[in-house]
């Protein structure tokens, strides 16, 4: 599997804030690098990561950050350093995990990144499916909001993926901060409708659905009241509708009671049935950020290991409930973590 995205190095306070703190423990992460990390680490599937830097000490941390995840790196663009990041530089991303009533809070410096100033025809995208044969492509909402351009790769890339059978799933992951100075949700709506006629496999939540693609989720308010699947499936139906060349449509299901304490499931439509995940209520969360992008990597690896979709939607959820017992954007759990999660395994201590 290849994914295309940004890769950010993380600044985290621990237990503290971003303003007030004085140290910070550092991650590297990525909506779409999360996803082929989770696959190679948790799940054993080779992976690599398309994407860029600037040829710095800021950059070569992320590299090394990467190497200890394993994904192949043989596609990474490297920039030249101008010695202040006028014109290129690399993305952080400041990230608070929150507690109780105190939310989650990111805050990303990330302008004219190393990636954000990739073009169509930087990328060898022939010699990706075509020789060294992908069998699965992945990138996300977040890479296409970066830049005008970043939108025009993410196309090309799905062109030449589909020239080669390769298959295309695709993360809305609507950020506000990153659409909010560039148009908003008419803009997001734009780019990402005119990017879904060539996926195969939808991804989102239900922000993402309604803010990204325009599909509303009726009966649920903004602090999501109401996880009616029912709901949720209408929505997917909506999705399919517009956009028949979906052939998996996968949506997490989230009632944040509190930042450490989630309700969490999950619903994957696939060749006109549906089919859930058992809702997780009070799943008590260390780090909720790259849930989804967990979530994501387990779905793709139940499905590219052929073991259908109800496994697929259940490895998913299983894998994205864990990843968020532990800090950082990333997957720290091994395969037989998850499935024992899937099993209905409790939390009694293994010896």
């Amino acid at each position: 599997m290849v994914a295309l995205g940004e890769v950010m190095l993380r600044l985290d306070p621990g237990d503290g804030r971003i303003h007030t703190t004085r140290s910070f423990q550092v991650w590297e992460g990525g909506g779409e690098y999360n996803v082929a990390r989770g696959l190679k680490r948790c799940f054993g599937l080779n992976t690599a990561v398309v994407t860029a830097f600037a040829d710095n000490p800021v950059g070569r941390l992320v590299q090394d950050l990467i190497y200890q995840g394993g994904v192949d790196q043989s596609h990474v663009r490297w920039m030249k350093d101008d010695g202040v990041g006028r014109a290129v530089r690399n993305g952080l991303n400041f990230t608070e995990r929150g507690f109780g009533v105190r939310a989650a809070l990111g805050c990303s410096d990330r302008g004219h990144t190393a990636v954000s100033q990739l073009k169509p025809g930087d990328i060898d995208w022939q010699k990706i499916f075509g020789q060294e044969g992908a069998r699965w492509f992945h990138c996300g909402g977040i890479f296409a909001a970066l830049s005008e351009t970043t939108p025009l790769v993410a196309e090309e890339a799905m062109r030449a993926a589909k020239q080669h059978g390769t298959i295309v799933s695709y993360d809305l992951n609507y950020r506000p901060s990153l659409w909010k100075d560039i148009g908003g949700q008419a803009k997001a709506r734009e780019v990402n409708r005119r990017l879904a006629p060539f996926v195969d496999v939808m991804i989102g939540n239900e922000e993402d659905f309604t803010a990204a693609l325009g599909f509303e989720v009726a009966g649920v308010d903004e602090h999501l009241s109401s996880l009616d699947p029912a709901n949720f499936k209408a929505m997917i139906a909506q999705a399919v509708a517009g956009f028949p060349n979906f052939q998996v449509v996968a949506t997490t299901l989230r009632n944040a009671k509190t930042a450490t304490v989630n309700d969490w499931g999950a619903i994957c439509y696939s060749d006109g049935e549906f089919y859930e995940a058992a809702l997780r209520n009070d799943l008590e969360i260390f780090d909720r950020v790259g849930g989804g992008d967990s979530f994501a990597s387990g779905l793709i690896y139940g499905f590219l290991t052929g073991q259908g979709a109800q496994r697929a939607v259940e490895y998913g959820a299983a894998h994205g409930a864990l990843a968020m017992t532990t800090p950082g954007d990333t997957s720290m759990v091994t395969v037989a973590e998850v499935e024992k999660v899937m099993k209905g395994g409790g939390a009694r201590v293994a010896r």
